[in-house]
């Protein structure tokens, strides 16, 4: 068994934001094309303004999204120092210092 002691990593951040289905569609929207407005990726989603604001708005506290300003447009663009895919091996999720594996 396996047991928690509060700590949120990172990596649950992005957990998080991956949960989702419209922000995952988000992603490879941006994939697609990077650098899309707001407007853009609210056309492509069956939500208000609103609701796909405060879905980049998660993806960016993960740090899975980058905006940059263009003139009065907010430009959207995955985070190129957060790769998707595996990371080499010794740079893979180690244990949190707060789990402990209790003995059964």
């Amino acid at each position: 068994m396996v047991t928690h002691n509060g700590g949120v990593t990172d990596d649950d951040g992005v957990f998080r934001a991956l949960a989702d289905p419209t922000r995952r569609l988000l992603l490879d929207m941006l994939f697609g094309r990077d650098g899309q407005t707001l407007s853009e990726l609210e056309a492509a989603v069956p939500m208000t303004r609103f609701g796909v604001m405060k879905h980049l708005r998660i993806l960016e506290d993960a740090r899975l999204v980058v905006t940059r300003r263009s003139g009065r447009e907010k430009l959207h663009f995955l985070n190129p120092s957060h790769p998707p895919g595996p990371r080499p091996v010794d740079q893979q999720v180690q244990p949190s210092p707060g789990l402990q594996r209790s003995a059964n």
